[in-house]
């Protein structure tokens, strides 16, 4: 069971109406954009750069695999946090785990799993994680 606890860092947004589809809850597409905002936002918080890696390290991370499931309706203007947590950190690739709470509550409404490979533009080669992420990730 996915509890809010197990996440260190999560983001809130409000849901707009242009998220909502005809049975008036959030369109199933729109949670892997929640998913891409929570995991920016937490990078950021970690102060990682990922521009700067791209510029000079010449590595990127390519994303080999999303799923979500949909545990609970979210609707409009409801606010929610997505919480991220790192996974599984493997030589080059990184499993996130993800998760949308309503605010103030703690019952899962949706849990995701990310999974990117670090690889050199252009060669479509995985590379190892560079140090400059694993430093600042949690444990």
């Amino acid at each position: 069971m996915t509890q809010r606890s197990d996440f260190p860092y999560s983001h809130p947004l409000r849901v707009r109406y242009s998220e909502i589809d005809a049975q008036g809850v959030v369109f199933n597409a729109h949670y892997l954009t929640f998913f891409d905002v929570a995991l920016n936002e937490y990078l950021r918080e970690l102060a990682f750069d990922y521009h700067a890696m791209v510029a000079e390290e010449g590595l990127d991370f390519h994303l080999v695999k999303s799923t979500v499931e949909y545990l609970g309706p979210i609707r409009f203007d409801e606010v929610i946090d997505i919480a991220v947590r790192p996974a599984r950190i493997g030589n080059s690739s990184l499993t996130w785990e993800l998760a949308v709470f309503r605010q103030g509550e703690d019952a899962c409404l949706s849990r995701g799993e990310i999974i990117w490979v670090c690889a050199q533009p252009g060669t479509h080669q995985s590379h190892p994680l560079p140090r400059s992420l694993l430093d600042k990730l949690p444990g």
